[in-house]
């Protein structure tokens, strides 16, 4: 399965909005630099899919348009 994400960073508090469900825009107080903010919103996207096998990020390392992919169990 594949998930668009916008991230905002730099934010004073984290929010997930769910768009639909493969859609998200997400805030997260980490910095983009050393990739902090992407190892974050794995962890978000982790929490809301806690049977995922394995997550990635497809495209958009260096942007805050991200896709992931999100290897689900039944899958």
């Amino acid at each position: 399965m594949y998930i668009h994400i916008k991230v905002t960073t730099n934010s004073k508090k984290e929010s997930v909005i769910e768009i639909d469900k493969d859609h998200f825009d997400i805030s997260v107080k980490e910095p983009a630099e050393r990739n902090r903010a992407n190892d974050r919103v794995i962890e978000i996207i982790r929490e809301k899919f806690p049977d995922a096998k394995q997550i990635k990020i497809v495209s958009g390392h260096h942007s805050p348009s991200k896709l992931l992919s999100v290897n689900l169990d039944d899958q």
